[in-house]
């Protein structure tokens, strides 16, 4: 394991698209942290409770996953 490819999924745990954006994949990292910023707020307004907790942390599970694997 690449301590890299670690960090960069910590990384992208924490922020979504901030992995990806270090890994190069500026695109990508970019869209994912948009995409994070609207599913915050959509979640904030209309789903705040349990579920809207689930959802939040499978999204931020799959960006820092997404990073690690892609690095």
């Amino acid at each position: 394991m690449d301590s890299n490819s670690l960090k960069y999924g910590v990384f992208s745990f924490i922020i979504p698209g901030l992995g990806q954006y270090l890994n190069g994949d500026k695109p990508k990292g970019l869209g994912m942290f948009a995409a994070a910023v609207v599913l915050h707020i959509f979640i904030w307004f209309f789903m705040n409770n349990v579920l809207g907790s689930g959802v939040q942390t499978l999204y931020h599970l799959y960006a820092g996953f997404d990073a690690y694997r892609n690095y």
